[in-house]
């Protein structure tokens, strides 16, 4: 991505111009859509000066109210990846897209970190294929992550497999802290490398296992609310899809049907942009409903987890 001469912004001199690059803040979207608190903490700047640099941006921008049919026209830059299966791809609307943060949760062994592994290598590919022409980045909270599993799928797209691996991002997060550390250097490194898919598993984990019971519950869902808005900034801001995968937990409080719960509550419902829910079926095949989305319909639809990846089941 092309930085800009940040100079030009109204209160941003050759210092401060370099303050902003140092804190991964290179182009005017990036700036546009922080808080002033966050630029000025990061940046090591006055709010007053903050507010200024931000409203300049956004005034470069023009961001301010626009008709419908303009909306339309800016959401034709989105794209999306293919997760390798043509029914996931059709109930996804295409795909995973960018601009976006789609979740994926699901019990253990129900395909999260498949499909995870799978984006990896599909975001390579052209995108007469289903991909972007892109790198990705992927942040592991599990520990989860096998580069042989990423070789495995590349050969089945005919793909060079190293060639694959030297175009995934990867970093291991050890805490909630960490997680959100790591969230933070993005920016930087989206300056450096033409990376166009995020994927964090799971965004919940460590949260979840740091803060337990219900006297740490606010203080663990203001930050998992902090997490998840600095996603959805990135992805709007660089245009880039973000998928993240989220456990689930027991509702004693059913007593017919599934009795399974996303983790996060209202903070994760409102801040993913497209929710799927991942259940086992017989064997290697897996289930996919969407469950929240403001522009997909509540439908689900049947994959199979291969040797060679995801793919649609054999008929």
């Amino acid at each position: 991505m092309a930085e800009v001469d940040l100079t030009e912004l109204n209160g941003v001199g050759p210092s401060t111009a370099q303050k902003l690059k140092d804190a991964g803040y290179t182009t005017y979207e990036s700036i546009a859509v922080a808080s002033v608190r966050e630029l000025a903490a990061s940046a090591d700047i006055p709010e007053s000066i903050a507010a200024k640099i931000i409203a300049s941006a956004r005034e470069k921008l023009e961001i301010t109210f626009m008709t419908a049919e303009e909306l339309l026209q800016k959401r034709s830059q989105i794209v999306r990846i293919s997760t390798g299966s043509k029914n996931l791809d059709n109930l996804l609307g295409g795909g995973v897209e960018t601009g976006s943060v789609t979740e994926f949760y699901g019990e253990y062994g129900t395909g999260k970190t498949q499909i995870a592994h799978q984006l990896c290598v599909t975001v390579q590919l052209p995108l007469e294929r289903g991909g972007v022409n892109g790198k990705a980045l992927y942040i592991d909270s599990e520990g989860t992550f096998r580069p042989e599993r990423i070789m495995q799928i590349a050969k089945s797209f005919d793909l060079d497999p190293m060639r694959t691996l030297r175009n995934i991002v990867y970093a291991r997060a050890y805490n909630s802290d960490h997680q959100m550390l790591l969230t933070g250097q993005v920016k930087d490194l989206l300056q450096k490398e033409d990376i166009k898919l995020v994927v964090i598993d799971s965004v919940t984990g460590h949260f979840r296992s740091e803060y337990p019971g219900r006297e740490s519950l606010a203080m663990r869902q203001q930050k998992l609310n902090r997490h998840m808005h600095e996603l959805n900034r990135i992805a709007g801001a660089y245009n880039i899809a973000i998928y993240v995968t989220n456990q689930v937990m027991a509702r004693p409080d059913v007593f017919w049907g599934d009795a399974t719960a996303p983790v996060g509550g209202h903070i994760l419902s409102h801040a993913s942009t497209h929710r799927v829910y991942l259940r086992k079926s017989k064997g290697n095949l897996r289930i996919a409903k969407v469950t929240d989305s403001p522009c997909l319909p509540e439908a689900e639809t049947v994959f199979s987890i291969t040797e060679q990846g995801i793919r649609d089941p054999e008929r």
